[in-house]
């Protein structure tokens, strides 16, 4: 008599299945951007974040969270994965719906890949942490797997792959000290965008990001200067 055995789900058909998302419906060409606060849309190729690219964000989570918080405002889900450091308040406080986040700080290192990748089958935007020693082989297969599935892949720190968009902060300055007194009001940055394609062309803009006091202009960014108007600080 044959003998049945049961198959255990793999975990990203685990993971899938939970969200209730097992099949990406197909995405329409006037689908293919995420919206993208406004001080951001004069920056990016298409004023937004395409779905299937892989983006880098240097030496700012807060930019990164601002980055997509139109888009889980609007209705997308996002996932955090390998940020320990990043709780649920800055989320909040940056514009993140928090019912449609998803947060994994400390995935196990040998689950790593496999862990982002079942996010990409699911999730329309995953920020991953690289973990020391990422092999360029894993970190090629996740790129591609974010443009089969139509999910938008930021990196916040280096990325072996060459990445779609890239954004970093080249200087920073907060608001509201005074000598000896005042407290911190707001902070504005200065944000270097390039990449590959449309986004070849570097541009540079000064944004205000949201604080944990007061913030400028709401829970996203706000364009402080047109970027024509900074100095040059490739150099810094």
């Amino acid at each position: 008599m044959p003998v049945q055995r049961s198959v255990t789900p793999a975990p990203r058909e685990r993971l899938a299945e939970a969200l209730g998302q097992r099949s990406r419906p197909p995405t329409l060409a006037a689908e293919r951007m995420l919206p993208v606060p406004a001080a951001f849309r004069p920056l990016l190729p298409g004023h937004g974040l395409r779905r299937g690219s892989t983006v880098t964000v240097s030496r700012s989570a807060s930019l990164a969270l601002a980055l997509v918080a139109r888009a889980s405002a609007d209705g997308s889900w996002v996932a955090a994965v390998g940020l320990p450091d990043l709780g649920v308040v800055a989320a909040a406080e940056s514009g993140l719906a928090l019912e449609r986040f998803a947060l994994v700080p400390h995935p196990w290192p040998r689950a790593w890949v496999t862990v982002v990748a079942a996010l990409l089958d699911a999730i329309d935007v995953v920020l991953v942490r690289p973990p020391p020693g990422l092999r360029a082989a894993d970190a090629r297969r996740l790129s591609a797997r974010a443009w089969e599935r139509g999910a938008v892949l930021v990196s916040l720190g280096p990325w072996s792959e060459p990445a779609d968009l890239r954004l970093a902060v080249t200087a920073s300055q907060w608001q509201g000290l005074g000598q000896g007194y005042g407290r911190l009001e707001s902070r504005w940055v200065e944000v270097l965008v390039g990449g590959r394609g449309a986004a070849t062309r570097e541009r540079r803009a000064r944004l205000w990001l949201p604080s944990s006091a007061a913030t400028r202009g709401g829970p996203y960014v706000e364009l402080a200067a047109p970027a024509t108007s900074l100095p040059d600080v490739s150099s810094r």
